[in-house]
C-alpha cells in the first residue's frame, strides 16, 4: 500500500502528464477547473493536498472518471 505522501505525488504526477497530452498549461486548466494556476502546481508537485472535490473538478476539465486520475494509485 503506497504511503500518504507517495499518494499525492502520484496523483499530481498524474494530472500533470493529463495536463500535458491535452496541450494544456496550468493556467488553462486553473481556469477551466475554476481552481488557481499556483493551486495546480502545488498540486503537481505534491506540496498541497488534493480533495476529492478538487479532484473530481480536474476530472471533469479532461473528460475522465475520477478513478482515471488514482490509477497509478
Amino acid at each position: 500500500m503506497p504511503q500518504p505522501a507517495k499518494i499525492y505525488r502520484l496523483v499530481g504526477e498524474t494530472i500533470r502528464t493529463e495536463r500535458k497530452k491535452a496541450h494544456m498549461s496550468q493556467e488553462k486548466l486553473a481556469e477551466k477547473a475554476d481552481l488557481n494556476r499556483n493551486y495546480i502546481g502545488e498540486i503537481e508537485r505534491a506540496e498541497k493536498k488534493i480533495t476529492l472535490e478538487t479532484l473530481e473538478k480536474i476530472a471533469k476539465v479532461f473528460k475522465l472518471h475520477i478513478t482515471d486520475l488514482l490509477r497509478d494509485v
